[in-house]
């Protein structure tokens, strides 16, 4: 069939992500190719302390995401967006939405930037004998506990961003197995949620006067390929403003970012490995069994598939770089000579890789909110400097991509040099990588390991989004998850980058540069306070 063809037979499927920074669409054949795509930029919010999004805007900007992805349809095919063959929706891990028996949400969303609950992460890692990071729902939930909140008495349901979506438009409370690791420790063994824990948190609740067990507060985890709802027809009018898009569309079960990164680098079997850089920086890696002890710089999730990953968290990577990236773009706007956004990451990124290679003796810190790995509940971005450094654009430019990794590294270090973990490849997604060449040869001196960037990594979560769905709806059911992959991307392997030796070294010294500047970040975020 053409695509055109797939299209009006209702054949093609939707991958929905709401990202950090966009509400993103794609539009793919159940080859996986993709047809179309549509955005909305969005941003977070810092609410009394406490970063959020406003769950009105929400649906204002997934309706306008799918307007923009029904208005490239008609631009590209002539057809109007009516219905698919199937859909799926993804969002930020983690954080918590917490709702009453009507399904009203009882406190502002919680995102996982948040670093507000050490004492919960740090009593249930003990009660557990499981890491359980701060960003988790069951941590926010039990900090809430601990902190006396008079909401905690009226949950009736704890979701995630991407659970509180899929439940608008299926009205079924349930979540895909990736995502629900993020909220709660996962047994990949049962597939479920670990009993003895959810025992243990209950006697907890318990001890505090409620009366709910957590089993009742968590939504139902649905395997992949599994079916996990239908659209409604309350469901299509908040995501298809203009009443076209027919209810009756299966949806499959929605997942994490982290889960779908995974799915669009086809990295869900044992060694492999991907990293996702944007305005936060994870790696994943699958692990080919159980690390030998707890970490806290290390969480323990699992793949859409089901397979135990290693997980290493920074809540900041770009954000700082980018800020310095528009104020290069508002002085070339002031001398009278403005650029593209494009323009600029284009021209200044690739000069970072002609610094010096421990970028001069320069030294940042791109702490926009906390970050857990190296124990900071706030931020506040700085650059510092020696006189006798080498004060140029080039060193500029490197420290900052230095910088945005130097969290993920201390995490790695414990992963790859006190576990022993083994990973072959790890595969690149996200803005990190768009300008070509850079990202991977900065990612590959933090990680000493080969960097891939697949050909359609570009396309990002909500494609690894829709192929789940696709795989939902797959003919040959027989296939699993992995072979369903394999088959999707063919041949793209991509063109790894081997970690360059001078690149690594200079990394090094940054990175123990970087460390020790770690007392000047903290005499800032005491010195200066958050307005």
């Amino acid at each position: 069939m053409t695509q055109k063809e797939l299209l009006r037979d209702g054949k093609a499927i939707i991958g929905f992500e709401l990202g950090s920074t966009r509400i993103k669409a794609t539009l793919i054949g159940p080859d996986g190719t993709p047809l179309a795509s549509g955005a909305y930029g969005w941003e977070n919010k810092l609410v009394e302390g406490i970063w959020s999004y406003d769950l009105e805007e929400v649906w204002s900007g997934s309706s306008a995401c799918f307007d923009d992805l029904a208005a490239n349809v008609k631009k590209e095919y002539d057809l109007p967006l009516e219905r698919v063959a199937a859909l799926g929706v993804s969002g930020m891990m983690h954080g918590y939405l917490a709702l009453d028996s009507a399904g009203e949400i009882l406190v502002p969303f919680r995102t996982w930037r948040n670093n507000i609950t050490s004492d919960a992460s740090t009593q249930l890692s003990e009660i557990f004998d499981f890491p359980i990071p701060q960003r988790w729902s069951i941590a926010h939930l039990f900090q809430a506990i601990l902190n006396g909140e008079e909401h905690v008495s009226r949950i009736s349901s704890i979701m995630t961003l991407a659970g509180y979506v899929h439940w608008k438009l299926t009205d079924e409370r349930s979540t895909g197995i990736n995502d629900a690791s993020g909220m709660f420790p996962v047994d990949p063994e049962t597939g479920n949620y670990y009993e003895g824990m959810l025992d243990a948190f209950d006697r907890e609740a318990r001890k505090q006067g409620l009366s709910w067990t957590i089993r009742n507060l968590l939504p139902r985890i649905v395997p992949a390929g599994e079916r996990a709802g239908s659209l409604t027809d309350e469901g299509a009018r908040m995501l298809d403003r203009s009443g076209r898009l027919q209810a009756g569309i299966p949806l499959c079960p929605p997942e994490g970012d982290a889960g779908t990164g995974m799915i669009a680098t086809n990295s869900i079997r044992p060694r492999t490995g991907n990293v996702s850089a944007g305005t936060s920086v994870f790696a994943m890696i699958v692990l080919e069994k159980a690390l030998a002890h707890n970490h806290p710089e290390i969480d323990i999730v699992v793949t859409p598939g089901g397979k135990a990953v290693a997980m290493v968290h920074s809540n900041n990577c770009t954000s700082d770089s980018d800020a310095w990236i528009g104020l290069f773009g508002e002085a070339a706007k002031a001398l009278g000579s403005p650029v593209s956004a494009d323009t600029l990451y284009g021209k200044l990124l690739p000069l970072a890789l002609e610094g010096d290679p421990d970028a001069g003796g320069l030294v940042s810190c791109g702490y926009i909110s906390g970050e857990h790995i190296t124990g900071f509940s706030e931020g506040r971005p700085l650059f510092v400097r020696c006189p006798e450094s080498n004060f140029s654009l080039p060193n500029f430019l490197r420290s900052h991509l230095f910088a945005s990794l130097c969290a993920l590294r201390t995490g790695l270090d414990t992963l790859f040099d006190k576990e022993k973990v083994k990973v072959d490849e790890i595969r690149g997604h996200g803005g990190f990588f768009k300008t070509p060449g850079v990202g991977q040869r900065i990612m590959a001196a933090a990680t000493n390991a080969p960097v891939c960037v697949l050909k359609t990594a570009g396309e990002g979560g909500p494609w690894g989004m829709a192929l789940l769905a696709a795989y939902m709806v797959r003919e040959n059911r027989s296939l699993g998850l992995p072979d369903f992959l394999d088959h999707v991307f063919g041949a793209d392997a991509g063109e790894a980058v081997d970690p360059d030796p001078t690149d690594v070294e200079g990394f090094n010294a940054y990175f123990r540069r970087h460390t020790a500047a770690l007392a000047v970040e903290r005499a800032a975020v005491e010195a200066i306070p958050a307005k």
